[in-house]
């Protein structure tokens, strides 16, 4: 498990979509409006092997995937819906070579978790690879070591980054509650046990050498869950928070209290309203507030407009700095 390293004081973040197909201006959009914490931008909208699945698929390790009938499945051998995903990757990471150059900072990488790729991903003789124990652990083994790669060539190309991973699980909550449904939909697979969720987790962060960051915009994040795998902390949408519960505050209360890092989401005027609200009701010092928690957009912003996603990346820069001026509002 990797050291934390010190969060730039009030840093903005994205979560990583971005709107349009031109990703030398998402680049440029992202180191310009997030300069203390930016991201490797994600486009979408380039069509299939730029979304989060067939991307996140093509950093699996000798584990080929193809689209077959619009899904993402394992296949015997590489072809081209995998080559594709891959130039997609291999020119992002160009444009943020290029464009990062001389960058000395924290930076931000994505990828699909092993729960939501499971989730995800068909076998080719039908289902997902969810209701298979032994090829969820050949995934995991997979990612993890396509992520050792893929975090150890960005520190190449920028060895001046502090490189942390983004693991976007946002299907998480569903395995574990036993609602992902089925490739006909008529059903529901069984529930994970809660262990197993960690085992994996744990193994994958801590074969890591950066740390990593749990991403949910789902309701329940199970955030007690999280902190034990040794996650360096959770994005998730401050909306989705019910502060009135104490299955949701205690949780919280207790990883935030250990130094977990928060990656805030959300889409108010001001972002960082919900950061300031939750310290209060927690009790915790307001100093530590701008040291631990990143402000974000709710979720990605892909959907949006390139104006409204301009927008919203300026509202989290400009809610960060606030929360490093005024910890206690």
């Amino acid at each position: 498990m990797a050291d934390r390293p010190a969060l730039p004081p009030g840093a903005a973040s994205g979560i990583g979509s971005l709107p349009g197909t031109d990703v030398v201006e998402a680049t440029r959009i992202v180191l310009g409006e997030l300069p203390d914490l930016p991201h490797l931008p994600e486009l979408p909208a380039r069509g299939p092997g730029a979304d989060i699945i067939g991307r996140s698929a093509a950093l699996l390790a000798e584990f080929p995937v193809e689209l077959y009938t619009a899904r993402w499945q394992t296949c015997d051998r590489p072809g081209r819906d995998l080559r594709r995903a891959l130039d997609f990757l291999d020119r992002d990471l160009d444009t943020l070579t290029e464009q990062a150059d001389g960058y000395a900072g924290v930076l931000k990488v994505q990828s699909a978790g092993p729960w939501t790729l499971a989730a995800s991903v068909q076998r080719p003789l039908g289902g997902a690879i969810l209701r298979d124990p032994g090829a969820v652990r050949d995934l995991t083994a997979s990612l993890t070591e396509g992520l050792r790669e893929h975090v150890a060539d960005l520190a190449r190309r920028i060895p001046g980054a502090t490189v942390i991973l983004q693991l976007d699980e946002p299907s998480l909550s569903a395995v574990l509650a036993g609602a992902v449904p089925t490739e006909s939909g008529l059903a529901r697979y069984r529930p994970v046990e809660a262990t197993v969720v960690a085992e994996r987790l744990r193994g994958l962060i801590g074969a890591l050498p950066v740390p990593v960051v749990v991403h949910s915009c789902a309701p329940d994040v199970p955030v007690a869950l999280l902190a034990e795998t040794g996650a360096a902390g959770v994005a998730l949408d401050m909306s989705l928070l019910d502060l009135d519960k104490a299955e949701t505050l205690d949780p919280l209360g207790e990883a935030l209290d250990g130094g977990f890092w928060l990656f805030a989401g959300s889409d108010a005027r001001d972002p960082g309203t919900a950061a300031r609200e939750l310290w209060r009701r927690l009790g915790l010092t307001p100093a530590k507030l701008p040291q631990q928690v990143v402000v974000t957009p709710s979720c990605g912003l892909a959907r949006r407009t390139p104006v409204e996603a301009r927008r919203a990346l300026d509202a989290c820069r400009e809610a960060g700095r606030r929360l490093r001026e005024d910890p206690e509002g």
